[in-house]
């Protein structure tokens, strides 16, 4: 039962940090210090994940 609890909970993190975007905007800063940029802002990534998404034929429902 001890070695379940922490699996739980290590599973119910990822899937926030997955719904959140939390992995993807982490990624997105560690490939701006690699490249040597600054990030901006994370509503500006939010903004420009959702306008790249919008634009891909049948990435909606309408």
């Amino acid at each position: 039962m001890r070695g379940v609890l922490p699996a739980v909970w290590s599973g119910l993190r990822w899937a926030h940090r997955q719904v959140d975007g939390q992995d993807r905007w982490e990624a997105h800063l560690r490939r701006c210090a690699e490249h040597g940029h600054p990030p901006g802002s994370r509503a500006d990534f939010e903004r420009r994940r959702a306008d790249a998404k919008a634009a891909v034929p049948g990435g909606r429902c309408c």
